[in-house]
């Protein structure tokens, strides 16, 4: 009778305590579908009622829209995907510049292409009432998201088993993150020592054999392991019957992988490799085939803005410094294969005199004018475009690094050189999450954003870094 009563409380916690990150995202989303679906439906029914003959019928739908009308959905949720961060929905700043950023620019590229086009072959009120009504749907979802999610009782109650080093690092990052939906009620630890003390401002509450009673009592709906060593059959057993009551048992990794972005890599085991990387790095035969008709599309998009700009980078370079315009370097690239990348020349002439080669840093005093503001806006890594074409390179994934540098760091940061099992690309995750890496310690933070896109690459993945790519040009942010 007692563990069918324990077994209710356990049950007890609302249904949003007991939604997953995941899982939140996925209602995020998927709202943004049905937003940009009944902005569609208002767009049609607009343009119907302007439509004496049909009206919204059957007839209309089939008729008088062009199939690319019915595209417009797709287009916006591309647009939106730097707005698929579970974690942000509180900015509603942000939400609201990218919105209407997205609809202003689209009406008035829109509108152009309207007023160029042949007399009444294109609509003009569906395709405008689209935009708007998606960005007030959209913005309208995201406010009743927050509300939803974003209040104390939605919040899950989570308890860490492990307050040794992985376990600190995972209460610290649930501290100093926003937007994170948890709310630590404690730790859970054997060591008698640690046993009523607080680790970031957290208290240990009691040892293994209390795990039960700490749990019903503070109707804990998340356990996360942050145990890195052996793991002992009574807590294996404990968390067995978490899972059968409902409760959701995560890992360490897991939580900051999604809190964070990345891979911790100084908190792995070094089995974790064949355990859990290898697997999870190995990408579907559809997916490259995608991804490489994707890098040559954009290639050849990019070489057109290359000829455009060639002129212009050139005459600025040679009134700056002189010649040459271009510079070629040996970089590693896919499984450790070497090829020579292609830059616009940013640098001052014989840079590395004495052969030692060194990484790009911040305030760099070896950067010219010119080559300042190419790195800022990112032009200078324009000419890498035809080192896609070639197959070298992707439009996304981690940066290409000189043999020297790979070798030296390899030695320094574990797991450096699995960033080699995939293409290495023009833009990436940790070039548009990070600053300058010039130590150990940032290099590892690098380390951990490259690992984290090769567990998780996508199609969907590389159209958010590419924009978030353009949003760092277009400000001249780059470094």
């Amino acid at each position: 009778m007692v563990m069918n009563m324990a077994d209710s409380n356990s049950l007890r916690a609302t249904f949003k305590q007991r939604l997953t990150h995941r899982e939140r995202k996925f209602i995020l989303i998927f709202g943004h579908v049905i937003a940009v679906l009944l902005a569609l439906g208002v767009s049609l029914l607009s343009w119907a009622t302007e439509d004496d003959w049909l009206g919204l019928s059957l007839s209309f739908l089939m008729e008088r829209p062009d199939t690319w009308f019915y595209l417009l959905p797709l287009l916006w949720l591309i647009l939106m995907i730097p707005l698929y961060n579970e974690r942000e929905v509180h900015q509603f700043q942000k939400a609201l510049r990218i919105t209407l950023t997205a609809a202003l620019s689209s009406v008035a590229i829109y509108l152009l292409i309207f007023f160029l086009a042949p007399a009444k072959t294109l609509p003009r009120r569906g395709v405008i009432v689209f935009f708007i009504a998606a960005a007030v749907f959209t913005l309208l979802w995201r406010r009743i998201y927050a509300r939803l999610f974003l209040i104390k009782d939605a919040f899950i109650n989570t308890v860490i088993v492990g307050a040794g080093k992985a376990g600190t690092r995972i209460a610290e990052i649930i501290n100093t993150t926003e937007g994170v939906p948890y709310r630590v009620v404690g730790f859970i630890d054997d060591d008698p020592v640690k046993i009523g003390a607080k680790i970031e401002g957290y208290p240990v509450l009691g040892n293994s054999d209390r795990y039960f009673d700490i749990v019903e009592k503070n109707q804990v709906t998340q356990i996360i392991m942050a145990i890195s060593n052996h793991l002992d059959d009574k807590i294996f057993d404990a968390l067995t019957r978490s899972e059968e009551r409902g409760i959701t048992v995560t890992t360490m990794p897991v939580i900051y992988e999604e809190l964070l972005g990345r891979v911790p890599v100084h908190l792995l085991n070094t089995d974790w490799l064949l355990r859990s990387f290898y697997d999870m790095s190995h990408s579907s035969l559809f997916f490259e085939i995608a991804k490489r008709l994707f890098d040559i599309l954009g290639g050849l998009v990019g070489m057109v803005f290359l000829a455009l700009i060639t002129p212009f980078a050139a005459l600025a370079t040679l009134i700056d410094t002189g010649r040459p315009v271009f510079y070629t370097q040996e970089r590693l690239g896919l499984r450790g294969s070497t090829f020579n990348i292609i830059k616009f020349r940013t640098m001052v002439q014989n840079a590395e005199m004495d052969g030692v080669a060194r990484p790009a840093s911040e305030h760099d005093s070896r950067i010219t004018k010119v080559g300042s503001f190419l790195r800022r806006s990112h032009l200078d890594e324009m000419p890498q475009f035809l080192n896609v074409l070639r197959g070298e390179l992707s439009l996304v994934g981690p940066r290409a690094e000189r043999p020297q540098i790979v070798k030296d760091l390899q030695r320094e940061v574990p797991f450096y050189r699995a960033r080699l099992l995939v293409r290495p690309g023009i833009t990436g995750w940790a070039q548009v999450n990070q600053n300058y890496a010039a130590g150990t310690e940032e290099n590892t933070v690098k380390l951990e954003y490259d690992l984290y896109y090769i567990k998780h690459r996508s199609l969907l993945m590389d159209l958010s870094i590419i924009f978030n790519t353009l949003k760092t040009i277009f400000g001249l942010k780059g470094r």
